[in-house]
């Protein structure tokens, strides 16, 4: 049995891990908040580009834009976003998880699949396997962070769409649903599958509208940007994701600590008691031992 002096120093450092686990509780509550601010601003924008880009595509054809060749699948890239920091439970594992069954699965007949890892939990994981990692970057920490992040995977992913290294490509993130709650979604992002949305009806009883310039020119600017916000909002999403898995994990965490201080205090009386009935036993002893 541990000495009454190590449960003791056990006592202590789980009730310094327990202020710790609920401290980063509180600081998760709180970026969790704003991350589902960003995430609620960032909705109206990306589902007014996703209608007109549909829109566009319905009218001047899936062939007026390089971004809507559907191509045989012989080269394949996955962008999978995960955290820099562990402690936040399941999240990175789960991310994983997909991208096994996506490469085992849909990708099943690719020759070549690359990685695009975002944050250094993936980096680490794939790096270990020896995946063919196409580049990795730092996960986004706030919009202003998940933008950047964005404007750079973009470009990169349609640079190798449009010049053939890759012919179709995958986005892996966490969805936010809620702050106990979190789902893994694997979205085709290359090439653009345009949403089946209403055209909006006009007077009479076209659908069609005088575009200035033309489809074309708005296509071009429309469609890489489409695919940067989409990129976007998976990143505002796994930011909101990252918080919520977190807040719970230490959620958790506190409790078991919680649980563990009083198992040690149940046992730190335990003993207590059975070192003060060994000494009274002793003295006991001693004292009969001087009458006989």
């Amino acid at each position: 049995m541990p000495s009454l002096k190590a449960i003791r120093k056990r006592i202590v450092s789980v009730k310094n891990t327990r202020k710790m686990t609920r401290a980063m509780k509180l600081i998760s509550a709180a970026k969790l908040r704003r991350a589902q601010d960003a995430i609620i601003a960032a909705r109206p924008y990306a589902a007014a580009l996703t209608k007109v880009v549909s829109e566009l595509a319905a009218v001047a054809g899936t062939d007026a834009h390089k971004l809507f060749e559907v191509r045989e699948t012989k080269k394949a890239a996955i962008v999978m976003l995960t955290t820099d920091r562990g402690q936040a439970g399941a999240f990175n594992a789960n991310i994983f998880k997909k991208v096994e069954q996506l490469v085992e699965g849909e990708l099943a007949g690719a020759s070549e699949i690359s990685l695009r890892i975002v944050g250094r939990k993936g980096a680490s994981y794939y790096k270990r396997r020896n995946a063919n990692i196409a580049s990795t970057d730092a996960a986004p920490t706030n919009s202003a962070t998940g933008l950047t992040l964005s404007r750079e995977t973009a470009t990169r992913i349609v640079d190798d769409f449009v010049h053939g290294r890759v012919d179709r490509v995958y986005l892996v993130f966490n969805e936010f649903k809620s702050a106990i709650s979190q789902g893994v979604v694997a979205k085709q992002i290359l090439p653009v599958a345009p949403e089946a949305v209403e055209a909006t009806p006009v007077e009479g009883g076209a659908t069609d509208y005088a575009y200035e310039p033309s489809k074309e020119v708005l296509l071009s600017s429309l469609v890489p940007l489409y695919v940067e916000i989409g990129i976007y909002r998976a990143a505002l999403e796994s930011i909101a994701s990252e918080h919520g898995a977190r807040m719970s994990a230490m959620d958790n965490a506190t409790r078991n600590a919680g649980e563990m201080v009083d198992k040690l205090t149940l046992q730190y009386n335990r003993a207590r008691q059975a070192a003060i009935t060994k000494e009274l036993l002793e003295i006991i002893g001693g004292a009969e031992a001087l009458k006989g």
